[in-house]
């Protein structure tokens, strides 16, 4: 019998493979071959990971009978806990089956869960079946329940299934981050201008509690902002105003100032003209009017103009329910088109835009970003859609205009998009340095560090309605059953201006979507059954075929 040869191509293949095989099995390392390195979690990851002092166990709900589509999702989350324990043992998983485990679905309910209903399709036979598509993360005698499954409208299951995957790696590490933190971050809610109300802004307070110590900041005078806040103010991480109706005072403006220049993030709801729709359905007719809040120069300061004057978008609007008939003593609803309430739909990568549900605006007036502004990065976050028109005010707004949405009223003119909301990054200067008021201020700072703030230009975006004396849940409108992203843009923007970790950069992750066409499954199975079943065969019987001949001709 010849003798192996070592130094033969085939001997020092297998030399040079077959050990390289064997560490790969036995180190648990792994190669990311795809492009869009979507099995390499990013430097940010890995210090929030290694930053998990204490156990840490994520009980996730993705086990059971379910479509296929969820197997992959299923093991893409496995995978990526596997790489969390990898990181820091610390942390520890498992997956759960609540059929077989027999847990109710008022128990996974009341753990904050929400059933999602998704169609089946095999065999060209549609289903559904209901699931918890969510993983619950336990740390130090607390826990938070983390939706798997993106939900938004407006795309089909495997896009859903898609981004799903995509915001992953940051559904969870941001939830490990946040519950694993040894101390929150505080959000301030200023309280002195006339703002929302605890009522219609509750909703808003329930999201910041999630991840932040939230609440009022009153002034002690009762009166305006002064010197003497200052100590609450410097506890503050971020500060948010929501539809200021009284004007600030210039030394207000100061006060503001220097919390941004000591390094305090803000997020401004800002209405410029007063338009009530409330007002508006009992009347049936309304006069808006610009509301003068006193920012104009301070606003002017960060390359910001907010315009009082209404925007109606003719193309992106959300639908008005209205009492249109009557049929036997019962009123006749009808949806109909209210370009005064226009949609924000992201139409770029932003991460806090990303992946969500279109935002309603009620009654927006404008941004203008002026430019020529030193380390200021502006980034526009919505705006209204090529048909696009402005209404100057005071100027009335009737329900009637709902039959010709599309016609131009009264001091009406046709405009390019106009920007709804903006988002400000960079090193800011104040609008104070060279000014005698930073005489009287202690501690007076010309340049902030770096630092985050966002402008919306609707005083409404963070509102919810209210039903019977009882909040409703931010973005939901009961009359036309309609579900709009102003909880996830928020709660996105809150994230954005105290993400210290830069992990909101992971929601811009895309994965490319490589399908199979599933219509040309159905008709070719058949064939490709077939193939799998006699291919093997005829090669087998090649290869024998060869073989005796081969043996015939060496041997006969």
């Amino acid at each position: 019998m010849k003798k192996f040869n070592i130094k033969s191509p085939l001997g020092i293949f297998l030399i040079a493979v077959i050990p390289l095989v064997i560490l790969l099995t036995y180190s648990g390392i792994r190669l990311d071959l795809t492009k869009e390195k979507r099995y390499t979690l990013s430097d940010h990851t890995v210090k929030v990971l290694e930053s998990v002092k204490k156990p840490l166990t994520v009980d996730v709900y993705l086990e059971g009978d379910f479509p296929a589509s969820f197997k992959q999702l299923q093991s893409e989350t496995r995978f990526m806990l596997e790489e969390f324990r990898k990181i820091n043992p610390k942390i520890d998983f498992k997956f759960i089956d609540p059929i077989k485990t027999k847990m109710s679905q008022d128990t996974l309910m009341a753990m904050g869960m929400q059933p999602s209903v998704l169609p089946d399709v095999k065999d060209g036979k549609i289903s559904q079946i209901t699931l918890f598509p969510y993983a619950v993360i336990k740390y130090d005698k607390r826990g938070v329940s983390i939706p798997l499954v993106v939900q938004q409208a407006g795309i089909d299951a495997d896009q859903q299934l898609t981004r799903s995957i995509e915001g992953l790696e940051y559904s969870l590490v941001s939830n490990i981050k946040n519950i694993a933190a040894n101390k929150r971050k505080k959000v301030g809610i200023l309280v002195n201008h006339d703002e929302l109300g605890p009522e219609e802004f509750h909703s808003f307070m329930q999201l910041a509690l999630e991840n932040y110590d939230a609440g009022p900041v009153i002034p002690k005078n009762q009166t305006e902002l002064t010197q003497e806040d200052l100590p609450l103010l410097k506890q503050m991480s971020a500060l948010v105003i929501a539809k200021p109706r009284k004007a600030f005072t210039d030394n207000e403006k100061v006060i503001l100032d220097q919390f941004i220049m000591n390094g305090g993030k803000t997020l401004w709801m800002i209405d410029a003209v007063n338009a009530e729709m409330d007002t508006l359905t009992r009347s049936q007719k309304v006069m808006p009017f610009p509301v003068d809040i006193n920012m104009t120069d301070f606003f002017f300061n960060y390359g910001i103009r907010i315009n009082p004057a209404l925007v109606k978008d003719v193309k992106k609007f959300a639908l008005l329910k209205l009492v249109t008939g009557e049929v036997g003593g019962n009123p006749q609803y009808t949806s109909l088109p209210w370009p005064y309430f226009p949609l924000g739909i992201a139409e770029n990568d932003n991460p806090i835009t990303k992946n969500i549900n279109p935002v309603k605006f009620e009654f927006p007036t404008s941004i203008d970003t002026l430019g020529g502004r030193k380390n200021i990065k502006t980034k526009v976050l919505f705006e209204s859609s090529e048909r696009t028109l402005l209404k100057q005010v005071p100027n009335y707004v009737d329900l009637k205009e709902i039959a010709s949405v599309d016609s131009l009223g009264q001091m009406e003119i046709p405009s390019t998009p106009k920007i709804f909301a903006v988002a400000l990054e960079g090193k800011f200067n104040s609008a104070y340095a060279s000014r005698i008021e930073r005489k009287g201020y202690p501690g007076f700072k010309s340049q902030s560090p770096e630092n985050k703030m966002i402008i919306i230009a609707d005083g409404d975006v963070g509102r919810n309605k209210m039903h019977k004396g009882e909040p409703l849940p931010m973005g939901i409108d009961r009359l036309t059953n309609q579900e709009f992203g102003n909880e996830q843009f928020l709660r996105n923007a809150l994230d954005y201006l105290l993400d210290d970790s830069d992990l909101m950069a992971l929601r811009n992750r895309n994965i490319e979507e490589r399908l199979l066409d599933r219509n040309r499954i159905t008709e070719e199975k058949a064939n490709w059954q077939w193939l799998n079943l006699l291919l093997p065969l005829v090669v087998i019987g090649l290869l024998g075929g060869l073989f005796f001949w081969l043996r015939k001709r060496k041997f006969g």
